[in-house]
């Protein structure tokens, strides 16, 4: 399975009641790669705040059994 993620520095972004949080991995908003358009108008949002080093990232998730 492949995600869009926003990283920032070595931190994620979650987008929660309007407004970005800068969070660990596993509290990260991600998104489907269809929703490309949506993830850069929250990245230009990022950088109109001054967030610094933000940059949208591919997370691919794989399954294995244990």
């Amino acid at each position: 399975m492949e995600l869009l993620i926003i990283k920032c520095g070595q931190k994620y972004i979650r987008f929660k009641d309007g407004a970005y949080l800068i969070v660990n991995l596993d509290k990260a908003s991600v998104f489907p790669l269809d929703q490309l358009p949506a993830v850069q108008e929250h990245l230009d949002g990022l950088k109109n705040k001054s967030f610094d080093q933000v940059q949208i990232k591919k997370l691919v998730l794989t399954e294995e059994d244990l």
